[in-house]
């Protein structure tokens, strides 16, 4: 029997995800949650696993190539299994809930509620509808509660036909005009093969593959100033992690009026302490850095003001406290800045903490953070330190009222025991929702995480 794997809700509502690399082939047959591809989200990537044991007759999507949820994915022969019922989709609709196959890394089935796109020119439209109403019905057959009867639009001509920068290069230099292709394909991503099929389709009928184009009027010619050298330029897609962090932080910028405080510390007894622990910690014991005893003093001091461990509620019109520390630690990876979260980080010790800071860094530098991981947090930490920069204003994270940036750890001459040393110095950057805390009591949290990377000792005070 033929089934049709539609790309899943991967968790957070997104809507659509970009295939990075296919582990499998058509004509290969695969096992139950044997991964089929590397899909990256707006999170993170993710791994694909088949919802069914068989033999996969086609892929409908290339590498690079992004599908919405709800769209057809793979395409499967399954075997032992007869030929649907006339009356298919009105009986899959009384199949019990929980009937298919439990899938590793799967949720809640795909919901209709994602973008739909406008109807194509005419010629496109016999196509394009048939396959929108049979991706509709799986998605309404999956979540009833959602089901909306949905009415194709009538075609409209001038929407850019579906294809990635690269194939719409590629068809442009063939001279082959998208419209054309997407008119005989339907509503579908256009790929190179594609275009090349189409291309050797015309040249087979004795047709020129260029589309006719209207001329243009005259231009008037400008003089031009030429250049000084080779001016080029490199056009990079915002897709994956980099679109939903610039999304996330310009509606954090113009949601929560943001308020920085800064303070330089001697952070010696920090260091000496760090050098202390390493010297005499087991070779495989987690190694504790400066983030670490940052995190832990973050820690103690959001149980004494609970005010910054909040959010804000609009729809309400509360303030949320939270007595749980959900601490998000800003990582830097190829892809762009994630954020993953430690979950009730306030429960751990020193040690605990550590190792959850290095096994979350490995992650994400890794590209597997589960979405999961990403949502939520309370507060946040970026170490800034780490490329050499002394101070910064960090944008909050949507959702949360604090975070605090380290900056670089310089041995400076300092005051000390009223004579002149040479010390390590740290400068500590906090942002804050000025809605939700004020300048004192933002300053007075500020001043209680740097007492205790000034004197360690302080810990035993609020802990």
């Amino acid at each position: 029997m033929k089934q049709e794997f539609l790309l899943p809700d991967l968790g957070e509502g997104l809507t659509e995800a970009e295939i990075v690399q296919w582990l499998v082939a058509e004509g290969d047959t695969v096992t139950l949650n044997q991964t089929l591809a590397e899909v990256e989200t707006a999170k993170a990537i993710v791994e694909l696993p088949s919802p069914h044991a068989g033999l996969i007759t086609s892929l409908h999507a290339a590498a690079g190539d992004v599908v919405l949820v709800g769209a057809p994915l793979v395409g499967f022969e399954i075997e032992g299994q007869g030929a649907p019922e006339p009356e298919a989709p009105a009986a899959a609709a009384e199949v019990e809930e929980g009937s298919g196959p439990n899938l590793v890394g799967y949720g809640a089935a795909p919901s209709n509620g994602r973008p739909q796109r406008r109807a194509r020119r005419a010629g496109a439209g016999s196509v394009a509808t048939t396959t929108t109403v049979a991706a509709d019905v799986d998605v309404r057959v999956a979540a009833p509660h959602d089901d909306i009867a949905v009415v194709p639009a009538p075609p409209v001509r001038g929407e850019r036909p579906r294809s990635t920068p690269p194939v719409r290069a590629y068809a442009k230099g063939l001279g082959v005009d998208l419209v054309l292709v997407a008119a005989e394909l339907g509503d579908r991503v256009i790929t190179r093969a594609d275009v090349d099929a189409y291309r050797e389709r015309l040249v087979h009928r004795g047709e020129s593959p260029v589309a006719e184009t209207i001329p243009e009027p005259a231009a008037v010619t400008v003089p031009r100033r030429p250049a000084a050298g080779d001016r080029a330029t490199t056009r990079i897609p915002v897709r994956g992690v980099r679109k939903h962090t610039a999304e996330a932080m310009v509606r954090s910028a113009f949601t929560a009026p943001h308020v920085t405080t800064f303070h330089t510390v001697d952070v010696t007894a920090t260091s000496e302490l760090i050098a202390s622990l390493r010297a005499s910690a087991k070779p495989d014991a987690p190694r504790i850095g400066v983030l670490t005893v940052v995190a832990k003093a973050v820690c103690l001091a959001l149980a004494a003001f609970p005010g910054i461990n909040a959010r804000w509620d609009g729809d309400a019109g509360e303030i949320v406290q939270q007595h749980f520390v959900d601490l998000g630690i800003a990582a830097a990876t190829d892809r762009g800045l994630i954020v993953p979260i430690i979950r009730d980080a306030e429960r751990m010790p020193l040690g605990e903490l550590a190792a959850a800071v290095a096994e979350l860094t490995r992650t994400a530098r890794s590209g597997k953070t589960p979405p999961a991981d990403l949502a939520g947090g309370t507060f946040s930490l970026t170490n800034i330190g780490v490329f050499g920069i002394d101070a910064g204003t960090p944008i909050l994270p949507p959702g949360q009222t604090g975070i605090l940036a380290l900056g670089a750890v310089r041995r400076l001459p300092w005051e000390y025991k009223g004579e002149i040393a040479l010390r390590d110095i740290m400068t500590l950057s906090l942002s804050f929702d000025h809605r939700i805390v004020d300048g004192a009591e933002g300053a007075q949290f500020l001043k209680a995480v740097a007492d205790v990377l000034q004197e360690p000792g302080r810990a035993m005070l609020l802990g």
